[in-house]
C-alpha cells in the first residue's frame, strides 16, 4: 500500500512517534513532506511521550493525532493509553501506527519474537481496536476498517493499524547526514582496545552488532559483552546494576543518542549513585541509525552539562579519536564516575553481521565472566 494513500485515509495533519524500520515509508514521507515541524511532525523521545504530546495536540485542537512506533514500543503507551486516553479518564481520541516486528511466522531478532506474539493481544487488552494491514491488503479495505475506526474514535476510543513487513510503499528516498567523521564501529574498536578484559554493555542496535564482529575479528571471547539486544534505553541501568555489584572491576556502557533520550531519567539515577568503577560512553549521531535514519533532538543537546547536572564527576565531549584515546585511557585510570560523548557521523557498513550466539548463551557466558572477576 502506497503510504501517502494509507494517510489520506486516516486524514490526520499531526503525527508524532520514534522511528522503526518497518515503518521507513512512513517515516521517509514524513520527512520528506514535513521535516521536524513541530506542528505537524515530531519526533519524541519515547513512545509514551509521542502519546501524551499527541494528546496535548488533541485538547489543543479537537482533532485526532497519530502516533507511530515499533511494537516494541507497546510497554511505553500502556500508562498514558490506560490512565489518559481511555474513555473511563479522559476519552482522547488517537490513531497508532504500530509496526509489527516478530510477527509470528515471519524471522526477527531474538528480541522481537515474544513482542511479535503478544503484538495484538497488548493493544486488544488496551481497548485499542486494530485492523491488520499486509502487502495484499487493498486501499478499500483500508477505508473501510477506517470507517469503522471513526464511530471508535468519536466515542473517544483508540485505533491501530498494525503494519506487517513490506506492507507500505514510497517511491522517494531520504538521506540522512551529519557532518562527523568518526564511524561508531571505528569508535567502538577504540573502546574495545582500551576496556581490556573490562565488561561492556552495549545497547540495542547496530552497536552491538558491530561490537560483537569485532570480538570476531580480534579473536578475542565474547564473555566480557552483554548485547542488549532489546530493551531500547536501558543499558545504562543495566551497568549500573553489574558496576554495584562488582565495585572493584570497571565496567563500561556503550550507549546511544537515541537511547540515552529515550529514558533519560537513568542519567539522574547514575549520577546520583556515582559508582566509581563506571564508564558511560554515548555515541552521538544525531539519529536513530539503526531503524534508518531519522534525527534525535540529541544532535542539537548538551549531554555534557546534562551528565554534570546529574552528578557525573567527568563529563567531556569527543570528535577525535586522538580526544577519544585520551578520554578513554583517563576514564580507565580514574576510580570516578565518567561520561564521554562521542560526536559519530552516520552509518554503517552494508555486510554488518548479526550476533551467531543466542541471547540467553550471551548472558550465560557473561554471567560466568562476572562470577569469575
Amino acid at each position: 500500500m502506497k503510504v501517502e494513500k494509507l494517510l489520506e485515509i486516516i486524514g490526520s495533519d499531526f503525527y508524532s512517534g520514534v522511528p522503526d524500520s518497518q515503518l521507513k515509508a512512513l517515516c521517509d514521507y514524513l520527512m520528506n513532506t514535513y521535516g521536524i515541524d513541530r506542528g505537524h511532525h515530531v519526533i519524541a523521545a519515547n513512545e509514551g511521550n509521542c502519546t501524551a504530546l499527541a494528546a496535548g495536540y488533541h485538547l489543543a485542537t479537537g482533532k485526532v493525532p497519530v502516533v507511530y512506533m515499533q511494537n516494541s514500543g507497546e510497554g511505553n503507551i500502556i500508562n498514558p493509553v490506560a490512565s489518559l486516553l481511555n474513555e473511563k479518564v479522559y476519552a482522547i481520541p488517537m490513531v497508532f501506527i504500530v509496526g509489527w516486528r516478530g510477527e509470528p511466522g515471519v524471522h526477527d531478532e531474538p528480541q522481537h519474537i515474544y513482542q511479535g506474539e503478544v503484538t495484538v493481544k497488548l493493544l486488544e487488552d488496551m481497548g485499542i481496536g486494530t485492523f491488520i494491514i499486509g502487502k495484499d491488503t487493498s486501499d478499500d479495505e483500508v477505508q473501510t476498517a477506517m470507517d469503522g475506526f471513526k464511530e471508535l474514535l468519536k466515542q473517544g476510543k483508540n485505533v491501530a493499524f498494525i503494519i506487517r513487513k513490506g506492507a507500505l510503499e514510497y517511491g522517494e528516498k531520504v538521506v540522512y547526514k551529519n557532518n562527523n567523521s568518526m564511524t561508531r564501529e571505528e569508535i567502538i574498536r577504540h573502546i574495545v582496545k582500551v576496556s581490556g578484559e573490562d565488561p561492556i554493555v552495549s545497547t540495542t542496535g547496530k552497536a552491538s552488532r558491530e561490537l560483537f564482529e569485532i570480538r570476531e575479528q580480534n579473536s578475542q571471547s565474547h564473555k566480557y559483552d552483554f548485547l542488549t539486544v532489546g530493551s531500547m534505553g536501558h543499558s545504562s541501568s543495566i551497568a549500573l546494576g553489574v558496576a554495584f555489584n562488582k565495585p572493584d572491576t570497571k565496567v563500561w556502557c556503550v550507549d546511544g543518542d537515541g537511547a540515552v533520550l529515550m529514558h533519560m531519567g537513568s542519567m539522574a539515577v547514575v549520577g546520583a549513585n556515582s559508582p566509581g568503577n563506571l564508564v558511560h560512553i554515548v555515541i552521538n549521531n544525531g539519529a536513530h541509525e539503526t531503524v534508518g535514519g531519522m534525527p534525535t533532538v540529541a544532535a542539537d543537546m548538551d549531554i555534557v552539562a546534562i551528565a554534570k547536572a546529574c552528578g557525573y564527576k567527568n563529563a567531556v565531549s569527543v570528535n577525535s579519536f586522538d580526544a577519544l584515546d585520551t578520554a578513554l585511557k583517563a576514564a580507565k585510570e580514574r576510580n570516578e564516575l565518567s561520561l564521554i560523548e562521542v560526536k559519530c557521523s552516520i552509518g554503517a557498513r552494508a555486510d554488518l553481521g548479526r550476533p551467531t550466539i543466542s541471547s540467553i548463551k550471551n548472558k550465560e557466558n557473561f554471567m560466568d565472566y562476572l562470577a569469575e572477576i
